[in-house]
């Protein structure tokens, strides 16, 4: 008897429609037996990964809401600041392919705990800073062993979703960025204005508690989270063989014209294309990250810290929806480049109304325009390197795209940091940051469409 995935579901063909000079690629319409695994991977993977990434984002950018207070009393000029929160970035992208080998080489359920367990305790430590130096040596730290946590997680989704589900996937993951924002925004806020036990400062407390969860949730990683869908007790053995050997499919057509070594990945011009391209779209949403508290705070000094966190709540929800609602159009076009640019593209016109109003209401509907654009490019990118990058290679590219991408995460907030101090405003610094979004979204136009990048029929 055939089993009901055989029964149901006509082999997968291509549609393609002419919209100007190129061909778009419209995915055909999944069977039923697909529709619900699908959805069963989803349910059971991307809701973990999302708690997990909304610890990772608290801790790598709450130093944002915490400068509020943090500055004066460490007497941090912006510069410093900008240096503080983008030393990071040197840490991590020091040690990003390394780690992304590792956990294609130990499994993420061992790897992933590693990370999240080191990364807790030292983001909890920032707590205890008592100088420039000292934030600037643990946020270093922290950098180094949050390295290959995110090209993990978007490696790691390459080994139970085609490429036709993956900027669904990584925008649905990767959707913990706004949300932490919406929930972490006023809950840091209230903690900065109301925490002050124990003879310790309010952004000490910030700091602190919003490292201890990453501890928990290592270990409740190692005991939930699946390394491959062959150990997944979740999926049933027809489930388990569809899969497979959709996934194995895409696999062989990938080798015939992919890298699938460390070194060819690691030598390919596409790749460090990419890492260019990555590198100009993080400095837009680092900036929106690290200095937009300081920023809404600017509006009005009688703004409080709880007002300042409510918000940025609105920005957040802006780009939530954007996040969905254009990687849901990259995955039913199979379209990536052009998704990505009009994204960036949204981001980079944001900071340039950001660095010449002097109106509130203004700045923050283009916050918010910058927050839709910088988020909604994600899902589309990340689905590009899957499209020609397999095995070791896809671990060794995506580790070098998103280890360079990240120095973006340096270049913005120090940028910013440097021409606050030099003018006293933040406006050129603002203005200055759009020039890279620019740059990216017209690389992305020009990023020549890759044969493998064509769906198999």
């Amino acid at each position: 008897m055939m089993p009901e995935w055989a029964a149901k579901s006509a082999p997968p063909r291509r549609r393609v429609t002419t919209n100007s000079a190129e061909a778009v690629v419209s995915a055909p319409p999944p069977s039923a037996f697909e529709s619900r695994l699908i959805r069963k991977l989803q349910l059971r993977l991307l809701p973990f990964l999302f708690l997990l990434y909304i610890v990772s984002y608290i801790d790598r950018i709450n130093l944002g809401f915490a400068a509020l207070t943090m500055n004066k009393e460490l007497a941090l000029t912006s510069q410093q600041f900008g240096f503080a929160a983008g030393i990071f970035f040197f840490g991590y992208a020091s040690f990003e392919v390394p780690s992304n080998l590792l956990l294609h080489k130990l499994g993420a359920r061992i790897w992933i705990t590693r990370i999240l367990i080191t990364w807790g305790i030292l983001a909890a430590l920032t707590g205890f800073v008592h100088s420039a130096q000292q934030l600037y040596i643990i946020r270093f730290l922290l950098g180094l062993a949050e390295a290959g946590y995110f090209p993990g997680i978007t490696l790691y989704l390459t080994y139970w979703f085609r490429q036709r589900e993956q900027a669904r996937a990584v925008a649905l993951f990767l959707t913990a960025i706004p949300a932490t924002s919406i929930l972490g925004a006023p809950l840091s806020g209230l903690i900065l204005d109301h925490a002050h036990w124990l003879g310790f400062s309010s952004w000490r407390w910030l700091l602190f508690v919003e490292g201890l969860p990453a501890i928990l949730c290592g270990f409740f990683t190692y005991f939930w989270l699946p390394n491959r869908p062959a150990e997944a007790k979740f999926l049933s053995a027809e489930e388990k063989e569809w899969l497979l050997a959709e996934l194995q499919r895409e696999e062989h057509g990938k080798l015939q014209h992919s890298h699938d070594s460390t070194f060819r990945a690691l030598a390919s011009g596409r790749v460090w294309l990419l890492c260019c391209i990555h590198f100009g779209a993080l400095v837009g949403l680092y900036t929106l990250g690290f200095w937009a508290p300081q920023f809404v705070q600017s509006f009005s000094n009688k703004f409080s810290n709880t007002t300042v966190g409510l918000l940025l709540v609105v920005p957040q929800v802006v780009g939530l929806a954007a996040m969905i609602l254009v990687s849901r159009s990259s995955d039913r076009r199979l379209e990536r480049r052009y998704h990505a640019a009009a994204a960036i593209l949204a981001g980079a016109t944001a900071l340039a109304v950001l660095g010449t109003t002097h109106s509130p209401w203004l700045s923050l509907a283009a916050l918010s325009l910058l927050a839709a654009g910088v988020y909604s490019y994600l899902g589309p990118f990340w689905a590009l390197p899957s499209e020609f990058l397999t095995g070791y290679g896809a671990a060794a590219g995506i580790g070098l795209i998103n280890s360079i991408g990240n120095l973006g995460g340096f270049a913005g907030p120090y940028v910013i940091g440097a021409m606050s101090t030099l003018t006293g405003s933040l406006s050129r610094g603002l203005m200055l940051t759009g020039i890279p979004l620019l740059v990216s979204a017209l690389l992305l136009i020009l990023l020549r469409k890759d044969p493998a990048t064509t769906p198999l029929a």
